[in-house]
């Protein structure tokens, strides 16, 4: 039977004019129900194909992405719809999205022009934007996706904000379940998922540890723990209900699944303040898990975040977590049609 028929697995939590959009795991109404429709698509990736005929979906972006863009390019065309992508950053008017502002500078067109002719053009915009890690209020104010949200008057999908990754979360959530319909627990216990903060050449945004652990904790089928250097918090916002661990090697103990991340800091906002090499993941701590799966978002930064060893073992389902990326989008996207 199509998965167009299903019940409703998204509802309007973000605001803006278009009713839904796809911003945050609070725009998900049931987490199980969406993997499953992932599932089905990736089975049957040309089921719904007659969803998307005659629609048109854009994606903007104003920083870089390789997963991101042609997974969701690819899952549109699973469903008919015909994609044009827009790098905003590269081959537009520089957007201004201040409110009131007085456009003197170097700004050329403010969103509330742009946005409402974008939401002429597409049936769905999918926006993908990136933080400054300069001012954390400004970042977490999501101006940029909100901004979009108030003025296109279309459904918005989020390809990255700056402060969450929904579909990535999506997609790992997806990739866990995958291994745990064929999990052998031998009592009857939830995972232990682990997030574990990463050293990095440069600081990163908080993306996507906070998205992971806004939607694990929202999942609720696992027992949670984060663990990172003092200093490294994330905000409680996302992480309320995991286990915060600051000893890497207790926090893997008994894991069975664990995801590598660097982010910078938080409070004292965007800062790098150890690149302890100690907290590079290797074959020698996964020893401590319970033969725990190996995930990271990419890209990775090779012998810094994980080793080499640990990345071509057989522990490693990253490559099989990109490759969810196109069905967690195809199922998000089938749900924004069906109800347009």
């Amino acid at each position: 039977m199509s998965q167009s028929t299903q019940k409703n697995l998204l509802h309007s939590a973000s605001s803006g004019k278009s009713g839904l959009n796809f911003i945050s795991v609070k725009d998900v109404a049931d987490i199980n129900g969406l993997v499953s429709k992932a599932l089905h698509y990736k089975a049957n990736p040309f089921a719904d194909r007659h969803l998307g005929v005659d629609k048109r979906i854009g994606l903007l972006f104003l920083n870089p992405s390789l997963r991101t863009r042609l997974s969701t390019q690819i899952a549109a065309a699973n469903l008919g719809m015909e994609a044009i992508v827009f790098n905003v950053d590269k081959e537009g008017w520089a957007l201004e999205f201040e409110e009131g502002a007085i456009m003197s500078g170097t700004t050329v067109e403010h969103v509330k022009d742009a946005a409402p002719i974008l939401g002429q053009y597409f049936d769905i915009l999918c926006i993908r934007t990136f933080p400054s890690l300069k001012n954390r209020e400004d970042d977490y104010s999501e101006l940029v996706m909100n901004s979009f949200m108030q003025y296109a008057g279309v459904p918005i999908v989020s390809l990255e904000s700056s402060t969450l990754h929904p579909l990535q979360s999506l997609t790992d959530i997806l990739t866990i379940q995958e291994h745990l319909n064929n999990f052998p627990l031998a009592e009857k216990r939830k995972p232990k998922v682990v997030l574990t903060w990463a050293p990095h050449v440069k600081p990163l945004p908080q993306c996507v540890a906070n998205s992971f652990a806004q939607w694990v904790n929202a999942w609720g089928e696992a027992e949670f723990v984060i663990t990172h250097p003092e200093d490294y918090e994330l905000s409680p916002a996302y992480t309320q209900g995991a286990t915060i661990l600051h000893n890497q090697d207790e926090a893997l103990k008994g894991a069975d699944f664990v995801y590598v991340k660097n982010w910078s800091t938080y409070t004292d906002y965007g800062k790098i303040y150890s690149n302890d090499p100690a907290w590079m993941l290797t074959q020698e701590k996964l020893k401590l898990t319970q033969h725990a799966k190996l995930m990271h978002c990419l890209p990775v930064r090779r012998n810094v975040e994980l080793s080499d060893e640990v990345l071509d073992s057989s522990s490693s389902i990253v490559t099989q977590q990109a490759g969810n990326r196109v069905w967690a989008a195809q199922a998000v996207l089938s749900e924004l049609l069906n109800k347009k």
